[in-house]
């Protein structure tokens, strides 16, 4: 007993303890504390038959401590006695005969039981061994036992088994060896035919004479379960033979009978018969028929042809002098008369090469009497050795046959072609030719495994069939006379479309048919990820060429236990399947979830999906149920609910929000069912008597017991009176009231008819507006996306779009320029600003520098970005230290917001810092890419399709309000007719090619027309570089010939109060499908405004004074802009005058209409850009898209922010949510949605910036994790979205947990990816301009920055200082 845990062992204990618990310890051996010291023993002798009693047994121990206290001698439970100790021996005496176990038969010959040592001083034991009793006497054949281990002898007169040799009778009675058991030898095979009285000798050895008073030898032969016994005669101890006697078995089906034989003697000693040696009973005629199979039978049963009884017999048999006896020895040993009774197939391609199957009677006993013989329809078949079954079959193969040979008969001969040798089929053999007319499918995946039917005619025929596609075979499954049906194998060749090739026999059939191997189906995501252990709930499974499969399988494989279910595909990117089940022992079901080992789809033979990697999916414990009550019948009351209590009713899903379909069903109606984790309630149907409730889900069915409703009982008397005096008085009251209200209706009568007349004429307009509303929000969008697909998107480059959103506003960047610096300064200020480089590349340096500014009071906001920027721009070059010291600051920042005890959830809301700056610039700078290749289209398209939206409806030009729109504040909320033009313009590249029609409303203004004929001539063109409106001039060009300039403002303007309108195609009357044309501004025409009178100004300008007056929110509120003539006091408009004139008087009150009754017109709009919006937010919340993965700097700052929230304790979902959506969708997409002029080369006018505003903060929205409480107060683009944005949010967490299970990016990875990014933009910007602009602030600061400097520590190590002040000096004017 090894020692643990610094504990002994103490002997006569038996048991680990501390030496100085172990009483009289320092005695020797008593206290253990090594592997050999420890209690051993053996006995002597060590097993004993069960037939001895009291046998003393000697026990020999080592390191046993001195026992003079005594010890106890235990057979386990049997019996227990005092034991002697002499010295080191023990002596112990074997149980007495009523003790000894009883050994039965079936358990062996043995039972081990365990002899224990007890001390008598501790009453623990203290050693032990095993210990043998045998039984000898359980032995029944010599054999056995004295091959049993133990001390067996056999006693050969007495034929028992004994472990006492002295109580065998003889002394050559005792066998001890298993070679002098009495025993029969192996024979040659016994054959006896049937009927025929024969004897049977056998060898044997030992074989003992039997004694006085002992009965002689027999034979038993059991055939078919009845014991035929026979006399037996012992020649001597070594031969036997059984008696003449004749043995018969039922039935001709088997023409060999093995039959078990046993020799005995004296009744029932058996003899044993090692070699298992059988007597084989047979009938000749049995199962041979013809002739052929006659002589075809074992040599050995000497079985021939009897021709006058046409049977098989032996000679014996056979009337000698009527008839001839053939056997296969003799000279004349050939059947005659062959016969053919079926060929297999009876069609087959002229080619040849068809394996025909030849059945029939007496076809040749050797393959060479058949092996030249052989026609098929007049065509030679080659007989084949494999197939060939003497006397019964003949498979051949075919030749070629010629054109004119159609059908015939198989003719064969036997060796020779005489009359009696020659046999002809009954059947016919045709030849067919074999067409192929289709497949389908036509495409699968490129693993195989698609089922492929191939049709065409005759395609039964011939006896193989070989199917390839390309160079890959198509495995056979079966076919008919219009179909082969294979299952495609995987191509090595990748996706490509193969010929399809089919062959039968030598076969070749020409048809053009091809198949496609296309790429294997995917799966994206299932959901939900889980089920329950039976299976069968629904699962939902996106994925890509789901299409291609036949018939979709899911798999969980659990404790090597595999189950399937079905999958049903809803087209090429989904599908439904139900959940299989898990393999759990139903007996011990775990309460716990549990993950299958394997989880996946078996789609064809598409291996990769076999086993899903990615998925989490999770199985929960099936509901379970409990009865009623002990009786299993529920009474109830009408209408009172049915509870059905159990457990595990919701699975205890990560997300909560987990539902199992339940269908619980009361007879046989099913009713309505809440669900709770313990109780399903479920609301009784309409229904009396007794019902049985019967519970349904996954794949389950329980039934909880019967419920039974008793009917409702009648009123009773006193109750029916209460209510009829109640009635009574209720009536008397009615008509009280009636009386009064009818005189007061009088007096509102003549008040109502005038409301009613006004209520009429609104509610008709009301009616017209929702009509119409409805109307366009059915209208097909499909206008929209055929419009959009022809145009290219016009992305800017690389530079100019990272300065639109480093440095916004400002054209012309001195980064972009080089430095400029006078002549004499130019060396020493290059100098100082390469020196200022290495010291902006210093980590210590930089840190100290912006932090030392952010701490100045004068360092503003608008100064915090541009540093940033700036920084940026230097280290375009270097974005994997630029991404270090981003690193370092937003941790810091992340501190700092902590320790400021500000709510986490602020961390980079806004930009404060020069941190957050950066990380936009960051990611700018990384996303570029992602841009281009992904994000770009939806983004460019629902630019696009808004801009287009907008411009089907009127907009004003002058407050920039339109009938279409996302936003209340720039919705036109009146009535306006206008009808849509088609004009022809005149393409001014080309005079001659045709015109281009273009679509105009009438109550454009011009400018507004020359810009929708602009976008459609320049499609294609990038906006930078096509003309502008105000450069052109629109020429109508009339019918007579006549040209006419067109203006917004002109002599013809009307004017009316002071309100000056501007002119449209309306005010002009140009009628549908005129032709016009933009040509060059002209300096005068004819119908041109005075130009001392009224300025020429045209609605762009009004645009443009808009468009940088504030922000487009607060348009609507705003005046129009009032024209230059500020003297007369003239105010411009278009479509509506603005709602802040008193201009609406009192008495207009009739027609005009409830404001916001406009507003289901954001509907329609919004109806319309719904799947832009969509397209948007699904491309930037998924991380997989065609082609191109999620971009590493999004999974490399998501990690970040998860390890720093990890670092600081910080394990609220919220807030991880929260820093990932401030992060990269509020800092870096709202930017982009709001402004498409940053990533394309666009003109966003007023309207489009309003409707982009809305969808921007409807993706605010998406990424927050607060609720939204809305009700009819609410803003309405929070109204507009409100139903969508529970899914957007849905995708955003999806995004952000999809990101998170990504495997992570190696520092070694990114740094690549980093260096790559930097290699490709390495000359995009002037860094020593950036530098100069740098510089500047250090000018400014420049005490502060070397104050900090010599406090670091890091920095005086690296003379930093030092160093700056080399910079100043350099940089400084009066060096």
């Amino acid at each position: 007993m090894p020692p643990q845990d610094g504990g002994d062992s103490c002997s006569l204990s038996s048991g680990c303890t501390r030496k100085e618990r172990c009483e009289r310890s320092s005695e020797p051996r008593r206290f253990a504390s090594e592997m050999k010291q420890c209690v051993r023993l053996t006995v002597h002798p060590n097993n004993i038959s069960v037939s001895q009693y009291n046998v003393l047994l000697v026990l020999e121990t080592y390191n046993v401590p001195e026992l003079s206290a005594g010890v106890n001698c235990t057979f386990e439970d049997l019996s227990e006695m005092d034991g002697l100790v002499v010295g080191s021996q023990i002596q112990c005496i074997s149980p007495a005969a009523k003790e000894v176990p009883q050994i039965i038969t079936e358990n062996g010959d043995h039972h081990i039981v365990q002899l224990q040592l007890k001390s008598k001083e501790t009453g623990m034991t203290f050693a032990s061994t095993s210990f043998v009793f045998y039984n000898c006497s359980v032995h029944n054949s010599c054999l056995s036992c004295v091959e049993s281990p133990y001390r067996c002898h056999w006693c050969k007169y007495r034929h028992v088994c004994t472990h006492d040799p002295s109580s065998c009778s003889f002394q050559e009675g005792r066998v001890k060896l298993p070679e002098d058991c009495p025993q029969l030898l192996q024979a040659e095979k016994i054959l006896v035919p049937v009927e025929v009285i024969k004897p049977i000798t056998l060898k044997a050895k030992n074989l003992p004479q039997p004694q006085s008073g002992q009965r002689g030898y027999e034979c038993i032969l059991n055939i078919q379960g009845n014991e035929q016994r026979v006399p037996a005669l012992r020649f001597n101890s070594s031969s036997v033979q059984c008696q003449n006697t004749s043995y018969s078995y039922e039935g001709m089906e088997i023409n060999s009978l093995p039959v078990e034989l046993t020799v005995v003697w004296n009744g029932n000693f058996n003899i044993d018969n090692p070699a298992q040696n059988k007597v084989h009973l047979y009938k000749c005629g049995a199962m041979r028929d013809s002739c052929g199979l006659c002589l075809k039978a074992d040599p050995d049963f000497e079985c021939g042809w009897c021709e006058g009884q046409n049977q098989c017999t032996l000679k014996q048999h056979c009337p000698a002098q009527e008839s001839q006896w053939l056997e296969l020895s003799s000279t004349k040993g050939k059947c005659t008369n062959p016969k053919i009774t079926d060929i297999n197939p009876v069609t087959g391609p002229r080619e040849g090469g068809t394996k025909v199957t030849i059945r029939g009677e007496n076809l040749g006993l050797e393959f060479r009497d058949i092996a030249s013989h052989v026609k098929v329809a007049g065509v030679e078949c080659k007989p084949l050795v494999e197939g060939y079954i003497p006397a019964e079959q003949i498979v051949c193969e075919m030749g070629e046959a010629k054109p004119s040979q159609h059908a015939g008969f198989v003719e064969i001969c036997v060796a020779e072609c005489k009359p009696e040798f020659m046999a002809r089929s009954s059947q016919l053999y045709y030849f067919m030719t074999l067409t192929l007319s289709d497949l389908k499918p036509k495409r699968g995946p490129v693993s195989g495994g698609t089922q492929v039917t191939i049709t065409g005619n005759n395609l039964n025929a011939g006896s193989n069939v070989i199917v390839t596609f390309g160079r890959q075979p198509c495995l056979f499954y079966r076919r008919s006379t219009k179909h082969i049906v294979c299952n495609t194998t995987a191509s090595d060749e990748g996706f490509e479309k193969v010929k399809v090739s089919v062959r039968v026999d030598k076969a070749k059939i020409h048809q053009e048919l091809q198949y496609e191997y296309v790429e294997d189906p995917t799966i994206l995501r299932i959901e939900p990820e889980w089920s329950i252990f039976s299976g069968n709930t629904p699962i939902a499974v996106w994925g890509t060429h789901l299409d291609l499969i036949q018939n979709p399988q899911i798999r969980a494989k659990h404790g090597g236990k595999e189950h399937v279910n079905n999958c049903e595909v809803q087209n090429s990117t989904e599908m439904t399947c139900q959940a299989p089940a898990l393999a759990v022992d139903p007996n011990h079901q775990s309460e716990l979830a549990e993950r299958p080992e394997e989880f996946g789809f078996i789609l064809d033979n598409v291996q990769s999906l076999l086993i899903l990697n990615k998925t989490n999916f999770t199985y929960y414990p099936n509901p379970v149920f409990e009865v009623f009550n002990p009786s299993g019948i529920l009474e109830l009351k009408p209408g009172s609910p049915i509870i059905l209590k159990g457990k595990n009713l919701i699975p205890p899903v990560a997300g909560g929000n987990a539902k199992l379909n339940y269908t619980v069903l009361v007879g046989e109606k099913p009713c309505v069912v809440t669900v709770s984790d313990v109780q399903l309630l479920c609301e009784s149907p309409n229904l009396i008597g007794r019902h049985k409730v019967m519970a349904r889900v996954g794949g389950m069915e329980f039934s909880p017991g019967m419920v039974y409703i008793s009917p409702d009982s009648p009123l009773s008397l006193p109750a029916i009176v209460s209510i009829a005096v109640a009635g009574g008085l209720l009536i008397i009251f009615i008509v009280a009231v009636l009386i009064a209200y009818k005189r007061k209706s009088r007096e509102s009568d003549l008040t109502l008819k005038r409301l009613q007349m006004q209520m009429d004429n609104l509610e008709s307009r009301v009616a017209l507006e929702c009509k119409e509303a409805f109307a366009e929000l059915q209208t097909d969008i499909h206008e929209l996306t055929s419009d959009l697909d022809g145009a290219g998107i016009p992305f800017l480059d690389y530079r100019t779009y990272t300065m639109r959103v480093l440095f916004p506003g400002i054209e012309d960047h001195p980064v972009l320029r080089d430095l400029e610096v006078p002549g004499y300064r130019q060396e020493r200020v290059e100098k100082g600003l390469k020196l200022f480089a290495q010291l902006i590349n210093n980590k210590v340096f930089l840190l100290s520098f912006i932090r030392t500014l952010e701490s100045q009071r004068s360092f503003s906001m608008r100064d915090r970005g541009n540093v940033a920027s700036l920084i940026m721009t230097v280290l375009q070059s270097k974005l994997e230290y630029a991404t270090d010291v981003l690193k370092q600051l937003l941790a810091d920042l992340i501190d700092k917001n902590l320790e400021s005890k500000n709510h986490p959830k602020l961390l980079l809301r806004r930009t404060e810092s020069v941190a957050e700056k950066m990380l936009t610039n960051w990611f700018t700078f990384l996303l570029y890419k992602f841009l281009k290749e992904c994000a770009g289209e939806p983004l460019f398209s629902l630019f696009c399709a808004i801009k287009q939206q907008m411009e089907k409806g009127p907009i004003d030009s002058i407050t920039g309000e339109a009938r279409y729109s996302l936003s209340e504040d720039k919705l036109i909320r009146q009535q306006i007719d206008y009808k849509t033009l088609v004009l022809s313009c005149v393409n001014p590249d080309n005079v001659n090619s045709p015109e281009i029609p273009v679509k105009i409303l009438n109550c454009d203004t011009i400018t507004q027309v020359k810009e929708k004929i602009l976008d459609a001539i320049f499609k294609n063109v990038p906006c930078s570089h096509r003309p502008k409106a105000a450069d052109m001039d629109l020429e109508w060009r009339q019918a007579s010939g006549a040209r006419m300039i067109l203006q917004d403002e002109d002599i013809t303007t009307k004017i009316e109060n002071d309100w000056k309108r501007l002119n449209t195609l309306a005010h002009y009357q140009v009628p549908d499908g005129s032709v016009v044309a933009l040509v060059s501004k002209q300096v005068t025409a004819y119908n041109a405004v005075n130009n001392s009178t009224v300025s020429r100004t045209s609605a762009s300008k009004y645009e443009n004074m808009i468009r940088y007056t504030g922000s487009p929110d607060s348009l609507r509120s705003r005046t129009p802009m009032i024209t230059p003539d500020l003297e007369s006091g003239v105010k411009m408009w278009h479509l509506v005058k603005n709602h802040e004139h008193g201009d609406q008087k009192e008495g207009d009150r009739g027609s005009k209409m409830v404001s916001e009754i406009y507003l289901t017109r954001l509907l329609a709009t919004k109806g319309t850009l719904q799947k832009f919006v969509d397209d948007l937010f699904e491309t930037i919340f998924s991380t997989a898209h065609r082609g191109s993965a999620l971009p590493l700097a999004i999974k490399y700052m998501f990690d970040f922010l998860d390890e720093q929230a990890d670092k600081h304790n910080i394990h609220d979902p919220h807030v991880r949510h929260t820093w990932k959506s401030n992060c990269l969708p509020l800092r870096f997409w709202v930017n982009m949605i709001k402004n498409p002029q940053f990533v394309f080369d666009i003109h966003k006018n007023s309207i489009t910036d309003a409707c982009l505003s809305v969808v921007a903060q409807t993706f605010m929205d998406s990424c927050s994790t607060s609720e939204h409480r809305l009700g009819k107060d609410s803003p309405s683009n929070k109204l507009l979205y409100a139903k969508d944005i529970p899914s957007y949010k849905n995708w955003v967490e999806r995004y952000y947990s999809d990101i998170a299970k990504m495997p992570a990016i190696s520092d070694q990875d990114m740094n690549a990816y980093l260096a790559e990014q930097s290699r490709m933009h390495m000359n995009e910007f002037n860094t020593m301009s950036a530098l100069s602009e740098i510089y500047s602030y250090v000018g400014k600061y420049s005490e502060e920055i070397l104050g900090a400097l010599d406090q670091d520590d890091q920095a005086g190590k690296q003379k930093l200082a030092y160093k700056l002040e080399q910079v100043i000096t350099l940089m400084s004017i009066d060096s």
